[in-house]
């Protein structure tokens, strides 16, 4: 079966890069820009992906409310935010990678965290 993953993202383009490499990664992406459709969203997914950067909303909260569903979740930041990846990770997050990593090498490393090779 396919794995669903929620993609929380405020920033269109960063949005649908992650939705593309989410699909390439051989999983169904559903993207979300807020809150209350990421807490819908989650409730059948089998992992989320978290955009820390948004202004609207709490990328931290929208880890712990995903990881508390049960879901694997991977978040994705500014490299220098070292603050922001350490509570990334205390609320759940498995891995917290920079914008280049997923730019670079986006569909590779989301289908390793989605457990795929």
């Amino acid at each position: 079966m396919t794995q669903r993953v929620v993609v929380l993202a405020q920033d269109l383009i960063w949005s649908d890069r992650l939705a593309r490499a989410v699909t390439a990664a051989g999983a169904n992406a559903v993207t979300v820009t807020a809150v209350d459709p990421f807490a819908a969203a989650i409730s059948d997914a089998d992992a989320a992906i978290v955009d820390l950067t948004a202004h609207a909303y709490d990328g931290v909260a929208a880890i712990a409310t995903a990881q508390a569903a049960g879901l694997r979740v991977l978040a994705i930041g500014q490299h220098d935010d070292h603050g922001l990846r350490r509570r990334a990770l205390a609320a759940g997050a498995e891995r917290v990678f920079a914008y280049r990593k997923l730019f670079e090498d986006g569909p590779a490393t989301i289908a390793a965290f989605l457990g795929r090779t």
